[in-house]
């Protein structure tokens, strides 16, 4: 599940502004954009913009585990990842797929619950559940379940998650797409309530 965000900040521009605002006023002090003084504050405030940019995308790209690169190790290791659900040689997509997977599964047993966790996953799904058949109830040409289908659910999904080369995101290395087909059926198997069977349609 990628997505993107811009993330604001103040350019260099913005810095020599507001030094330049901080000047005493008078011919001393010019502000045109020729001028040797501007060309001084311009360089002294390069720094400033940097650091600033920097800690803007610290602070809050890599804050939101869909966009982060280069604490995406650390957010793996707060929510336990990477598992046995884990695909092998992951791409970077599928690592912040796999995190916002955890973040999502925090319990339930509704079946909106699952959904969100499989779109975290990359997968569309809908859920299927069956009722015993009773008399008064069931009509001409239904199938007849027992009642032990009374706890069976089926995930209809769509065969693989499929996880694009995004550029400014994927890394070095990764494959143009990569795909993914066990991981719903190991995250869903984990999650689902114990007594519960589940079957998963591709």
């Amino acid at each position: 599940m990628s997505q993107s965000a811009t993330i604001p900040f103040a350019g260099q521009s913005d810095f020599l502004a507001a030094a330049q605002a901080l000047l005493p006023p008078g011919d001393a002090w010019p502000r045109e954009a020729d001028a040797m003084l501007t060309g001084l504050v311009h360089a002294s405030t390069a720094g400033l913009a940097r650091l600033h940019a920097r800690c803007a995308d610290l602070s809050e790209r890599e804050a939101m585990p869909f966009l982060s690169e280069e604490l995406l190790a650390a957010w793996e290791a707060e929510y336990g990842l990477p598992d046995p659900c884990t695909p092998l040689n992951p791409t970077v997509p599928q690592r912040q797929a796999a995190v916002l997977a955890r973040m999502a599964s925090n319990g339930g047993s509704t079946a909106e619950y699952f959904i969100n966790v499989a779109a975290a996953l990359g997968y569309t799904i809908t859920i299927t559940t069956f009722a015993p058949a009773q008399c008064g109830v069931l009509t001409c040409g239904a199938p007849l379940y027992g009642a032990a289908w009374l706890f069976v659910w089926q995930v209809n999904a769509p065969g693989l998650a499929v996880f694009p080369f995004l550029v400014g995101q994927s890394q070095c290395g990764d494959p143009l797409v990569a795909y993914s087909g066990t991981q719903l059926s190991c995250v869903l198997n984990r999650i689902k309530p114990a007594y519960s069977i589940l079957i998963i349609n591709y």
